[in-house]
Formats: C-alpha cells, sequence, structure tokens
C-alpha cells in the first residue's frame, strides 16, 4: 500500500531522514520507533506532504506521492493524527468532526459516518455540543482520531498517539486503534514512544535511530529482541 525509497528530508541544512526506506502492507499496523529526536515524526510528514523528501520517493498504492500538497494527498485516502492532537478548541466536538470530513460531499454518508463514530466513542456524543477545549486530553485524542477517520482514510497515520495520557485511557485508546483496524479494514502507521505497547499492538515494526532505519522485523520478534529491550522497554 505505502512504500518509502530512500527518502532523505532536511530541515533548512539539517538532515533528518537519511535513506529512509519501509513499506506497509494493506491491513496492516506497522509500528515505527526510536528515541526523541530519531526522526519520527519527519518520516509522518513526508508521507503527509507537510515535509517532503529533497531525494527519495514516496509511493502510493504503486503511484508516486512526493510532489503532492497535503491536501491532495488526503484525497487520495492518507490521514494523519498529529502529534499533540491540533484539535479545533473553539468549534464542538460535531463542528471538528465535520472539518474531518471537509473534502467530501456525500452528506448523508457523512452523517452517517459521524453516527458511527459516537457508537465507537460513546463520550464524543455526550460531548457533541461542547467546545473540543473543554475536553480532556483522552477525549481530545478520541476527537483527534474520529476527526481524521471522518475523512474515510484507508491509511491513517498516528503520531504518539498515548503522548500525556494516563495509562488507563493509553489502554483504550490502543484497543480502539486495533478495533479500528480490524472492523473498518483501515491501515495504521503507529508513532509511538512507548515502544512495549506499540509493538504488542503491531503486526510489525520499524527501528529508527538517528533518522536512519536500523532494524524491521515482525513486532512479536522485536518484542523479544534483547538489543530492543534495553534500548527502549527497559528491560
Amino acid at each position: 500500500m505505502l512504500e518509502l525509497r530512500g527518502i532523505d528530508v532536511f530541515y533548512d541544512k539539517i538532515q533528518a531522514l537519511h535513506e529512509v526506506s519501509l513499506a506497509i502492507q494493506p491491513g496492516e499496523i506497522v509500528a515505527l520507533i526510536g528515541a526523541n529526536g530519531a526522526g519520527k515524526s519527519t518520516t509522518l510528514m513526508a508521507i503527509s506532504g507537510i515535509a517532503p523528501p529533497r531525494r527519495g520517493e514516496v509511493l502510493f498504492e504503486g503511484q508516486p506521492i512526493t510532489r503532492l500538497t497535503p491536501d491532495a494527498i488526503v484525497k487520495l485516502g492518507i490521514c494523519q493524527v498529529p502529534e499533540g492532537r491540533h484539535i479545533f478548541p473553539d468549534l464542538t466536538v460535531a463542528e471538528n468532526l465535520d472539518m474531518g470530513a471537509f473534502l467530501r460531499r456525500d452528506a448523508k454518508a457523512i452523517a452517517a459516518d459521524r453516527d458511527m463514530l459516537y457508537e465507537l466513542f460513546p463520550i464524543l456524543a455526550k460531548r457533541r455540543n461542547q467546545p473540543g477545549g473543554n475536553l480532556s486530553g483522552g477525549e481530545q485524542q478520541m476527537l483527534a482520531i474520529s476527526r481524521a477517520l471522518m475523512a474515510r482514510p484507508r491509511l491513517l497515520l498516528l503520531d504518539e498517539p498515548s503522548m500525556g495520557l494516563a495509562p488507563l485511557i493509553t489502554r483504550q485508546i490502543f484497543a480502539i486503534i486495533q478495533k479500528i483496524n480490524q472492523e473498518q479494514n483501515t491501515t495504521i502507521f503507529l508513532v509511538e514512544q512507548n515502544a512495549n505497547l506499540a509493538l504488542q499492538t503491531a503486526d510489525r515494526g520499524y527501528v529508527l535511530e538517528n533518522g536512519r532505519v536500523v532494524m524491521q522485523d515482525r513486532a512479536a520478534t522485536l518484542l523479544s529482541n534483547t538489543a530492543i529491550q534495553k534500548a527502549y522497554l527497559g528491560i
């Protein structure tokens, strides 16, 4: 579904990614783990068109998307839930969801999707008329994920969904991520600081260090790797 071929990303003269290559198959959950500053978020932004690669290529279903604008990439079926959620705090929950469907014109289907998300996240149904800024951190994360799902993505990019959340809420979020993958057939590329939880959730994983992919394998294999345990799992 998605392939990165030797991408280099720069911020001015500083190189953030070095020849990063990876692939994601339809229906998978793939985790990208690494330390702070390794380039995980930059990888997602390169896919989304926010930080276009200077060299290399991003392919979606075999077609190059490296030079497309972010809105064109959303139209193709790729949506990103950004680190820190970045909901619209002054808009209501319902209005935030409507913003997720901004590029769609199928009003009846939009309403049906909104109702489906209210069933998936019952707390959002209760808060539908409240400003997004009044929600708790966990509720805002649910809203950010729901807003992205309103675009009906085939590939969902999640950037640090557990950031700032209590362990109980984090487990709830990750259970819903698995449900979205299984019940809606949504492929997921997950960037997550909590490497243990990410690898428990994912099918496969990549390890990023200093902007380079240094390891890839089945998630269960990475979980049992002593070097990964020592570096990222605190074992």
